[in-house]
């Protein structure tokens, strides 16, 4: 399957991908190489068709090539692709963002999440003048030095232990604990008075699977970052706009100190914002010291995507009402036939993201999510995607529903997967 266009790509670039995830070394088998998608679909250049719900990792929410979005994005082509000046579309698309953030009252563009994780970072330390960084155990911010230290995502579906090129001294300013493990962060501050800038965490976790935040979590970590004078950062790149108009702040009314948004605020765009409270933004060059710059940062056709569709879904009352219909549905029967067919797994779920974990205990933090069977779940993912279904080749990620999944695709994908169960017994 797509061996020729593995085999000249490998000629080229490490694995025959770009990203280490996309080789499919975890599961088996060659990865798919993606000529178009629509909708809920994507289809390979070999044709075949498959259910996506990898969806560009996360930020198809609309589904793949919705028309009023590509329509925005061949208006704003046509007038130039890169200007490396300030356009007034980039205050609309903030503008968009502070009615789903309103705590985002300063903010910067940026390409990647990665830069928008990096950059909070750095922010946070120069706004504090402290040099340590705290981050949750398999928790990914994207692949800056200060944050590939223990991470999930990638990082864990290739077993790496650690990353070579990270120096010692720059992966000990970053500090680790569990996620949903208030005590240990207060251990954390306590063992480091004065010096911890930050606590950088992805409010539901996306990275090590979908892992939600038990109890009062969120709020004790906000209380213990406020006591103890360091920033409290939300990374929302992979939950903003998967539950609500907004991320986990709007839901679980906590507001971090500054938040990190991906690449869904610009539609799938290489577009990423990072923001929070004014006077710590104005650390930001040019109203303070902190340097960040990036000649693509606002690019004015990833703007024009983010306006197109983020409007998009504010006009459609019943957006999010309908999402979560559809994510509800597909995980309550997907456990039920893993169930029926005596098959360990259990799952996660915010809004349209979710992660089954084959294993039968729940997940609550990383040391759960590397006790699921990995090997049950490579021959189920192959299974899945022979009978046409696209889910993400590792088990520590997320499957994505966005409002383009009809009942025909669910029940198609449910269908596939009462066989595949049958046939891991």
């Amino acid at each position: 399957m797509n061996s020729s266009a593995l085999e000249k790509a490998c000629r080229v670039f490490p694995g025959g991908v770009n990203s280490p995830v996309r080789a499919f070394k975890s599961v088996g088998g060659n990865p798919l190489f993606i000529k178009k998608a629509f909708g809920s679909k994507v289809y390979d250049v070999e044709g075949r068709e498959y259910i996506d719900y990898v969806g560009t990792w996360g930020p198809a929410v609309l589904g793949h090539a919705d028309p009023d979005v590509v329509a925005a994005v061949c208006e704003a082509a046509r007038d130039g692709l890169s200007f490396g000046a300030p356009t007034e579309n980039e205050t609309a698309l903030a503008g968009l963002i502070q009615q789903a953030f309103p705590n985002m009252e300063k903010m910067r563009f940026v390409s990647s999440g990665t830069e928008a994780a990096m950059s909070a970072i750095r922010l946070a330390r120069g706004f504090t003048g402290r040099p340590l960084i705290i981050k949750c155990d398999g928790a990914y911010h994207g692949h800056a030095d200060s944050l590939l230290v223990s991470a999930g995502s990638g990082v864990a579906t290739l077993g790496i232990p650690g990353c070579p090129g990270i120096p010692d001294a720059i992966a000990g300013c970053t500090l680790i604990i569990p996620f949903n493990d208030a005590a240990a962060l207060e251990a954390c501050f306590k063992a480091h008075p004065g010096q911890i800038a930050g606590f950088i965490v992805e409010p539901v976790c996306g990275n090590m699977g979908v892992v939600l935040p038990e109890n009062d979590y969120l709020k004790k970590v906000a209380k213990i970052c406020g006591e103890n004078g360091a920033l409290l950062i939300f990374d929302e790149v992979m939950t903003g706009f998967r539950a609500c108009f907004g991320g986990v702040s709007r839901v679980s009314g906590v507001t971090p100190d500054l938040t990190c948004l991906g690449k869904i605020a610009g539609g799938g765009m290489p577009l990423a914002v990072y923001g929070g409270r004014a006077d710590v933004m104005a650390y930001i060059a040019p109203d303070g010291p902190v340097y960040q710059a990036g000649t693509l940062s606002g690019n004015p056709v990833a703007v024009a995507c983010g306006i197109a569709t983020l409007k998009k879904i504010t006009h459609d009352e019943t957006f999010y009402r309908r999402l979560e219909e559809k994510s509800a549905r597909f995980e309550k029967e997907l456990g039920q036939l893993a169930s029926q067919a005596g098959v360990a797994a259990v799952s996660n779920r915010f809004g349209s993201m979710m992660t089954m974990f084959f294993r039968s205990e729940r997940v609550k933090d990383y040391s759960d999510a590397k006790k699921s069977d990995t090997a049950r779940f490579a021959k189920w993912f192959r299974l899945m995607l022979n009978a046409g279904i696209y889910l993400a080749p590792s088990q520590f990620e997320a499957a994505f529903v966005s409002i383009t999944h009809s009942d025909s695709d669910l029940d198609k994908t449910l269908e596939a997967a009462k066989s595949s169960f049958k046939k891991l017994v």
